[in-house]
């Protein structure tokens, strides 16, 4: 199976084999006037298989000129250290509030530990900081000039507090990391990624009013691939997220902990994604987008911090 598939004259998707699981993990790559450039790099133990794709789609790795975070999840970014290493001429664009993340992983790198143990190395590979030189710090309403064109930038917190989007106003093109939730290709199921510790309903609610103002033609989501019926799926990505934390409050406020809402939380929601997908293995491969446990975690960190009133 291909790595990379085009999409339109200049861009590529690149799909990583993560845990073994084509179209779930995914960049982009963008080519023009000279310049080339990845959004997402993804994780450090897929620096490989990027370098790969980028090849298959016919061009040098070490001509990468830009490398573009929609946020520092190690699922998107966690690659960005490792790759300015290897690429003498890529430039690290991220939100002021991921910035300090890559330029100095350590902290990461010890709070992942504790959470994946000696699946690590597996997972994220290596996650090497950023030098100063070769990260740039970008805010919402910037605008960025790159491989021949003129990406908007607007801050989408909700997801995570650094997370942003890039337009491209005149191809209609948006790419969207994780403020757009989470559909795999062939199942009609959108799921919303929801880890700790920056999940906020109320702002991420207010990124999706910002994004379907914008009128983009089609969305290009971290996990997986092009959305074109936008209304829709950011009403079902909306409806979800307010959905699923109603769900765990209420378990909350019953005195449950956090084994048991995560096993409830599953019981509740997996019947309608087995019913849109038809296929058991779906279930595997959305919780490798993203999982449960760290779902509900999302949720009542949320709660216990945005709303202690409502426990």
């Amino acid at each position: 199976m291909s790595n990379i598939t085009q999409l339109s004259s200049g861009a590529w998707q690149i799909s990583h084999p993560f845990l073994g699981e084509h179209e779930v993990v995914g960049s982009y790559l963008l080519e023009g006037r000279n310049e080339l450039a990845v959004i997402d790099p993804g994780p450090g133990s897929m620096v490989e298989s990027l370098l790969a794709s980028i090849r298959e789609a016919g061009y040098d790795p070490e001509d990468v000129t830009h490398i573009l975070a929609t946020h520092v999840h190690l699922d998107h970014a966690g690659a960005a250290g490792t790759l300015v290493r290897q690429l003498p001429g890529a430039q690290v664009y991220v939100h002021s509030k991921g910035a300090p993340h890559l330029l100095d992983t350590t902290k990461v790198v010890a709070s992942a530990s504790r959470i994946f143990g000696d699946r690590m190395q597996l997972l994220w590979g290596e996650i090497a900081s950023t030098p100063k030189e070769r990260l740039h710090v970008i805010e919402g309403g910037d605008t960025l000039n790159v491989a021949g064109r003129r990406l908007e930038v607007h801050y989408t917190p909700g997801h995570a507090v650094h997370h942003v989007i890039f337009f491209d106003a005149h191809s209609g093109e948006l790419f969207a990391g994780d403020a757009a939730g989470v559909r795999l290709p062939g199942v009609d199921y959108v799921r919303p990624p929801t880890p700790p510790p920056d999940l906020d309903l109320e702002a991420w609610s207010n990124s999706i009013d910002l994004i379907k103002s914008l009128r983009p033609d089609v969305l290009y989501i971290g996990h997986f691939g092009a959305v074109k019926n936008i209304p829709e799926h950011f009403e079902r990505l909306r409806e979800k997220l307010f959905s699923w934390g109603e769900f765990v409050l209420v378990a909350m406020r019953d005195g449950k902990d956090e084994a048991e809402i995560t096993t409830l939380l599953m019981e509740h929601t997996k019947p309608e994604l087995l019913q849109a997908a038809r296929d058991p293995h779906a279930l595997e491969r959305y919780e490798i987008a993203t999982n449960y446990p760290m779902t509900v975690q999302g949720y009542m960190r949320y709660w216990r911090k945005n709303h202690p009133e409502r426990l």
